[in-house]
């Protein structure tokens, strides 16, 4: 089977198509083949190991994940003996327990976060909204993010800032969105209750204070943000490139002094969270947002393009074209 594969940390160019063998499922796993799944900032960061952090868990001088991706759409291949719930030609959607969806098969444990794809969804769809989605539903758990609060999530157009404003405005939070100018009416359409575009007005003006700040991208600081935050509100970190030291010791700090609150989403995965998107999914609560879609084979051009930071939702890696052409013939 074909799949993308690193056998060095660095730039995009270290990705290589090859063609390496097909797994097989044990007795408690499914095989699935994969018909689309995503690049992520996740992947960028295990691919470039940067921060350096992430060699402490993947390896200290070569990848221990050669083949990146943390999402997936497709349909099952085949079962071991013990799967009792997914049957061959079960169209699924969901995240491995670490990494391996850029390639065209993956074997993975029946309990793992995937769940039957909603009919409504294409495969490219679908494949673009666990990862995102899952990652607010940690970070909102955080918060404590419910009827009434007021949340502020900046960096409101990526893929877990699209998926942080469809399900706080779900949960029944009012919603602060802040993104660049060209993403305002994609935000406001996706549920939030104001739109602030950080290019031209700071989202903390006039005094406004919130008892959540979700910081979706890395790229706001902990003890800048914390001031704007009710008596009793939390700032939850997603992601610690820019600010890894700053959001450790806030988040130690915070812990010990005060009652406004530092903390770090874990991005943890869940099948109880894939099932509960699904339910949002086709209650007509959560859509994908994609901005470009790339071909398996360019997958070291869509890391470049998600370095950039400027993508607005997810970016998509087609490994199956021709089952997203069968798809929407038969739509």
């Amino acid at each position: 089977m074909k799949a993308v594969i690193q056998h060095r940390y660095g730039p995009p160019s270290v990705l290589r198509i090859e063609e390496i063998e097909r797994p097989v499922p044990t007795d408690d796993e499914v095989l699935v083949r994969i018909r689309a799944t995503t690049v992520t900032q996740t992947d960028c960061h295990a691919r470039a190991a940067s921060p350096f952090f992430w060699r402490l868990f993947g390896g200290l001088r070569r990848p221990k994940w050669t083949t990146l991706g943390v999402e997936f759409a497709g349909t099952v291949e085949a079962v071991g003996v013990n799967v009792i719930d997914l049957t061959p030609g079960d169209d699924v959607f969901g995240c491995p327990p670490a990494f391996g969806t850029h390639a065209e098969f993956i074997c993975l444990p029946e309990t793992a976060p995937i769940a039957r794809k909603p009919a409504t969804m294409s495969f490219d769809e679908a494949a673009a909204v666990c990862d995102g989605a899952l990652q607010a539903f940690g970070s909102l758990r955080l918060a404590d993010v419910g009827p009434g609060k007021r949340i502020a999530i900046y960096g409101a157009s990526g893929s877990l800032g699209t998926a942080a404003v469809q399900i706080a405005h779900h949960l029944g939070a009012h919603v602060t969105a802040v993104c660049n100018t060209k993403n305002v009416d994609l935000v406001r359409s996706l549920g939030a209750d104001e739109v602030v575009d950080y290019l031209r007005e700071d989202f903390r003006a006039d005094g406004a204070r919130f008892d959540a700040i979700i910081d979706a991208v890395g790229k706001y600081s902990a003890f800048r943000g914390r001031r704007s935050l009710e008596p009793h509100g939390t700032y939850v970190a997603t992601d610690l490139g820019r600010f890894l030291l700053e959001t450790l010791a806030a988040a130690l700090m915070t812990k010990i002094v005060g009652r406004r609150r530092v903390k770090i989403s874990a991005g943890r995965r869940s099948k109880a969270d894939v099932e509960r998107l699904k339910e949002l999914i086709e209650a007509g609560e959560f859509r994908a947002v994609i901005d470009r879609r790339y071909p398996l084979e360019a997958a070291a051009e869509a890391h470049r393009y998600v370095e950039t930071w400027q993508k607005t939702g997810n970016v998509v890696l087609q490994v199956d074209p021709v089952a997203q052409t069968r798809e929407s013939q038969h739509s």
